[in-house]
Order: C-alpha cells, then sequence, then structure tokens
C-alpha cells in the first residue's frame, strides 16, 4: 500500500450483488500506490450479502440503500456525502492495476483545464483485448466504448481527448459534476456516464484518456450482460433521452432524422434477434419521457457555454458507426 498528501479524492463503487467481484475488487484498490482519502461503496439492496464482504476492509464505508435505486441515484448520493477535490468511479467488477488512482490523479494534475479523466479498460477474461478507451458519442445518438473488444495496438497507449469516460472507471473534478446536476436519475444505468459527459462538455468541460490508469473489467457482469433485457431495455432507452436533452440548436433538428433512422434500424434488428418485444418497450417508454426530457433540455441549453461548433467538432461523423 501507498499514500499522496495530495491524494483528495473519493472512491465511490456502487454495487448490486457483486458478490465474489466486489471483494476482488476492494483488495486491488486496497494495494493502491496512491489511497483514496475515503472509499464510499452504495449498496443498492443486494439480496447476496456481498456487501458483508467489506467488513475485512476497514477503509470502506457502507451505506445501505435497501432498494435498487440504480447507478445513477446511489452515485449522485455518494456525491452528497462526500467533499473532496476529486471522486472516482469503480464498478465492483473492475480491477485497477496499483498505480491506476496515482496516474488518474497525475493526469488531473498535469490538466487542470480537464474535468474527466477515463481509463484504458482490459477484458478480464482476455486482458490483451481492450474493454474500451472512452465513450464515442456518433451524430445519429447511437454510442458505443471505443476499440472495444479489438487486439491492443500500440496507438492504444497514446493519450488523447475523449467524448466521454466510462464511468466504469473514471476519475471527475467533483465540482464539475456538482455544477452540471450530477447524473440524470430517470436514467437509472446504461449511458448514464454518456449523458453526464455530453452535459459536461456543453457546460465547457472536456474530458480525457489515461493510457496508464488500467482496468481489467468484467462487462456487465451484475446486469446479465450487454444483449441481456435489462442493458437492451436501458440502453436504447436512454440513448434517445440523451440525445434530447444534450444535441444543442440547430444540430438537433439537423441530425433529428438520422437519430430517427437509427431507432428504425435498432428496432429491427433487435426483434431479429428475438428481442423485439423489449426494444419496442424501451422506445415505446422513451417517447413517453421526452416530454420531461424536453424540459431537461431547456434548462442544460440555457446553461450551455460552448458553440455548436465546437460539439460538432467532437461527435464521430463516420458513416457507418464502427466499433474497433
Amino acid at each position: 500500500m501507498g499514500s499522496s498528501p495530495n491524494a483528495s479524492i473519493t472512491v465511490i463503487i456502487v454495487n448490486y450483488n457483486g458478490g465474489d467481484l466486489l471483494r476482488k475488487c476492494l483488495l486491488h484498490l486496497h494495494h493502491q500506490t496512491c489511497l483514496p482519502s475515503k472509499t464510499l461503496l452504495i449498496d443498492n439492496g443486494s439480496s447476496d450479502a456481498s456487501a458483508d464482504l467489506t467488513d475485512e476492509f476497514t477503509e470502506v464505508t457502507v451505506l445501505r440503500m435497501g432498494e435498487n435505486l440504480g447507478f445513477a441515484a446511489a452515485n449522485n448520493y455518494a456525491l452528497h456525502e462526500c467533499n473532496t477535490e476529486f471522486v472516482a468511479l469503480l464498478n465492483p467488477d473492475a480491477f485497477p492495476e496499483p498505480d491506476w488512482l496515482e496516474n488518474l490523479l497525475t493526469a488531473a494534475n498535469d490538466h487542470p483545464e480537464l474535468a474527466a479523466f477515463g481509463s484504458r479498460q482490459l477484458c478480464h477474461e482476455n486482458p490483451d483485448i481492450l474493454d474500451g478507451l472512452g465513450d464515442n458519442y456518433h451524430i445519429s445518438g447511437l454510442v458505443w466504448r471505443d476499440r472495444h473488444g479489438a487486439q491492443q495496438q500500440e496507438k492504444d497507449l497514446i493519450g488523447h481527448e475523449i467524448f466521454s469516460p466510462c464511468a466504469a472507471a473514471a476519475l471527475y473534478r467533483r465540482q464539475a459534476l456538482v455544477d452540471v446536476g450530477g447524473f440524470d436519475e430517470d436514467f437509472f444505468c446504461y449511458v448514464e456516464d454518456v449523458d453526464l459527459g455530453f452535459r459536461l462538455r456543453l457546460a465547457g468541460y472536456k474530458a480525457m484518456y489515461v493510457p496508464n490508469a488500467v482496468v481489467q473489467h468484467a462487462s456487465s457482469a451484475t446486469t446479465g450482460g450487454q444483449d441481456s433485457n435489462f442493458s437492451v431495455y436501458h440502453g436504447h432507452r436512454n440513448l434517445v433521452w440523451t440525445f434530447v436533452k444534450n444535441m444543442p440548436g440547430a444540430l438537433f433538428w439537423l441530425l433529428l432524422p438520422l437519430h430517427v433512422l437509427l431507432n428504425i434500424v435498432s428496432i429491427f434488428l433487435f426483434t431479429v434477434r428475438g428481442q423485439g418485444g423489449v426494444i419496442l418497450r424501451a422506445k415505446r417508454d422513451a417517447i413517453r419521457g421526452i416530454k420531461k426530457a424536453w424540459r431537461k433540455r431547456r434548462q442544460i441549453q440555457s446553461r450551455r457555454t460552448v458553440t455548436i461548433k465546437e460539439i460538432w467538432q467532437v461527435l464521430d461523423k463516420r458513416l457507418t458507426p464502427i466499433q474497433k
């Protein structure tokens, strides 16, 4: 273990039936070269007693919610419980290398103009394969983790600006999150980190990928996998709300036909895969929530400090969105 006098960081872990993955995560966090000032574990009403596994980690403060509030609301609750300069979000299925937190903090100190910092996420099952280098936002409203599923290459070891970090393992300046209102709790989980990243950008904050901040991630291990009905429902409902809330000014109307096409294609593809019921329910509920999302949009756009051109420059514009 190590410590740093400058490490004003709270690590937030949201747990829901994390099982042995949670204990492994906490073991990796326990051996960081830069220890956090505080570690908060928000347990969302787990039924597997996984939160009890924290008893051996005396540095961890456990807050039991008694029910599953979702990733967004649980993180917001934790934000209210800390006052450190930085907050680091870590999933219970993400296992950081010993210098993960130190390298994120170094990047933040080297780049005081930036507010969010993402990790090099490797697939836990095969660390030669990337789990992602940050999130991309396509002009259609589609989102994905950059380089997800790709073999690592030399170019992946170079830091660069990203649209937003994946919240499975990310560092933020706490005040920036407070300034934009934290996570949108209506999202429950999935795409909430991209929505947050979009709002940070609209408020003038930028993000970068930190290649030497490494975690192994057992992606979606506690939600049934990325193709589960749970993941499909929340992800594809929240895609719509993210676009409606955040796409600024003329870009909203310019890109709306493309976003509608994305949703039509998604319904077709998931129906072919045998998940027609869940994708239709996701889009139905997305439409039902548009009125509320539009009210949020007015508030978000009224506080926008960047130009439409600046947002256009960071959107992925490839003709066919690709993930590798």
